[in-house]
């Protein structure tokens, strides 16, 4: 069974655990994702699937296991989710019976992917999750950030891709000018 990981944020530029088979391809599926998630260990702003949003390219890479059990098992350590939370971890084929999300089986398709995992979290914010913030509230709190934790949240917005162009993205560049790094992903193997 081929395997392949889709991505969109720091997995990019740091996989491990991770073990690729391939570097990473920038014409993953087209999927709603948005600057919506403050992440529970690092002071930053992370990238999430956000319904709503508009879709923007992700990219994709092969995994260096045939077993879509490893595959999870390998994002849910890289993500550092909790046992007991399944649904964190998206795949196709799904778990338990799960509705596969049409605009990733069709991508499959068009590449030949027997299966593919990627990072479901959801939007967190204030400690509530599932509570995406405004555009307004993420570039406040970013900005209300100092020293080293300011610099590690501008490091993650400034390693995302490009062509990753969000909404709050484009308001974190005009009010913060936080715009991003020439070479923002990795594209050998780890």
């Amino acid at each position: 069974m081929n395997i392949a990981c889709i991505a969109w944020g720091s997995l990019l530029w740091k996989p491990q655990p991770l073990k690729l088979a391939s570097g990473w391809h920038p014409d993953g599926p087209r999927l709603p994702i948005e600057f919506v998630r403050q992440s529970d260990d690092d002071p930053e702003l992370a990238l999430a699937l956000c319904e709503g949003a508009k879709p923007v390219p992700t990219y994709w890479a092969w995994l260096a296991t045939g077993s879509l059990d490893a595959a999870r098992e390998m994002l849910r350590q890289r993500e550092q989710i909790r046992p007991g939370y399944p649904e964190c971890v998206g795949s196709i084929p799904p778990l338990d019976g799960a509705e596969a999300d049409p605009r990733i089986r069709e991508w499959m398709r068009s590449k030949s992917i027997d299966a593919v995992v990627w990072t479901a979290l959801p939007a967190k914010f204030d400690g509530a999750s599932g509570r995406a913030p405004t555009r307004e509230e993420a570039v406040a709190w970013l900005d209300s950030l100092q020293g080293p934790q300011r610099a590690k949240a501008e490091d993650y917005m400034r390693r995302t891709p490009a062509h990753i162009a969000t909404a709050y993205r484009r308001l974190i560049e005009q009010r913060l000018g936080w715009r991003p790094l020439r070479e923002a992903y990795v594209t050998q193997r780890s």
